[in-house]
């Protein structure tokens, strides 16, 4: 059940139809792993600790610079040199005191994610290059850990969502099969801070809807925005049969 401080503190939630009290309840018992707390893991850890989830485990090994500040807008100049999951940690608690947040400081091999996947509902991957995306994608498929990507450069986005628990989704590696590291990033390329917000703010929305039982907009499509017309283009992704990582999953 919901303390009267958390009836209070969710009234918004509850007044919606498609929320109400059982999708609060199911929040608050929801265990979900970020992984990344740059420009898309910030936002999405903020809105998703804001709702209610349950436990919001992150994970960065990253330090905070300088030059993150012009679009990962949790943190602060005074905070430059600290560790980003600790500064992450106390504004999430500091913003909900009611929820659980636990920190992973390191970076995760393969083998530490697939024990942190026993404990997750839901995985959002927020990390910034094709090496950690594709074992994140590896270690969800194998758990059949629903995955919310997401990704931005530039002026442009990129979210995706695979339900892991369906013999026929498809899977990151079905749409990306090279496993080369891409060139652009956003170190050498740039990106517009609002982009980058946009789509972790989406991707905290997705994570919302999956949780309280919604239907996704997004399951096994490539959704890709472009931040100069605000406009949005949706393609299929086909489980492939032949997928090295997805292909034999029953």
């Amino acid at each position: 059940m919901l303390t009267d401080a958390e009836i209070l503190r969710y009234s918004r939630h509850l007044l919606l139809e498609e929320v109400g009290e059982s999708g609060q309840l199911s929040l608050k018992s929801a265990k979900i792993l970020i992984i990344g707390m740059g420009g898309l893991g910030s936002p999405a850890a903020l809105y998703l600790a804001a709702a209610g989830v349950g436990t919001v485990v992150i994970s960065d090994f990253d330090s905070l610079e300088v030059s993150n500040l012009q679009r990962q807008i949790a943190y602060q100049s005074c905070d430059t040199g600290a560790q980003k999951v600790t500064l992450m940690k106390k504004r999430l608690e500091g913003l909900n005191p009611e929820i659980r947040v636990r920190c992973i400081n390191t970076k995760m091999d393969e083998s530490q994610l697939t024990m942190e996947l026993m404990l997750a509902d839901l995985v959002l991957d927020c990390t910034d290059n094709m090496a950690s995306r594709q074992m994140i994608n590896r270690a969800c498929v194998q758990a059949k850990t629903p995955l919310i990507v997401g990704a931005a450069i530039r002026l442009e986005g990129q979210l995706m969502f695979f339900d892991h628990r369906k013999a026929d989704s498809a899977c990151y590696h079905c749409l990306f099969p090279n496993n080369e590291e891409q060139t652009l990033n956003c170190s050498n390329s740039g990106v517009l801070g609002p982009v980058v917000g946009t789509i972790g703010t989406l991707q905290a929305l997705e994570a919302i809807k999956y949780l309280t039982g919604l239907p996704s907009g997004i399951n096994n499509k490539l959704k890709l925005f472009d931040g100069k017309t605000l406009e949005w283009q949706s393609f299929a992704i086909n489980k492939d049969p032949k997928c090295q990582v997805c292909g034999q999953i029953k």
